[in-house]
């Protein structure tokens, strides 16, 4: 049972980040980026990178609440890894849509649009897993439109 409690533990805070003093969720947004800019030369790493994360965040993140005894705390850091490459999903690597994409990831994450309010209430991984999945959808969309614009391409 210890063995996996420290397993939820390490997954859900990504490997402790979630365990750093301050902005626990933008580290764990920044831990997704790294990760993102690891593959960035791989279209399938990425994809499945960001895949891997989000299982896991579904297994671990609802026995990490339980562990803590309260609803979404911010040393589980796991959706916002996942989140981080779920916004990043199709898109070539340049430093100004990984900039772009970072910032938008953390408002939306903080600002909860619909649906990502009501599905942060939901219980367990749902509940943590869905607002960020949420904002990495919407934050992946915009930066879709901005790529495909001319607009962009005068940057």
């Amino acid at each position: 049972m210890q063995f996996r409690k420290i397993l939820v533990s390490s997954l859900s805070s990504f490997f402790y980040i979630g365990y750093l003093p301050f902005i626990p969720g933008t580290f764990g947004s920044l831990a997704g980026l790294v990760l993102f800019f690891a593959a960035r030369n791989n279209p399938s790493a990425c994809i499945i990178l960001a895949l891997v994360m989000t299982l896991l965040g579904f297994l671990v993140s609802g026995s990490a609440e339980r562990i803590a005894g309260r609803k979404d705390p911010s040393h589980i850091v796991i959706d916002e890894v996942s989140g981080m490459l779920l916004s990043l999903l199709f898109l070539p690597y340049d430093i100004k849509l990984l900039l772009l994409g970072f910032l938008l990831f953390r408002i939306l994450d903080t600002l909860k649009p619909f649906p990502a309010g009501a599905l942060q209430d939901l219980p367990g991984s749902l509940g943590v897993m869905g607002d960020d999945i949420i904002a990495a959808v919407y934050t992946n969309a915009i930066l879709q439109f901005v790529f495909r614009t001319a607009s962009f391409k005068i940057w």
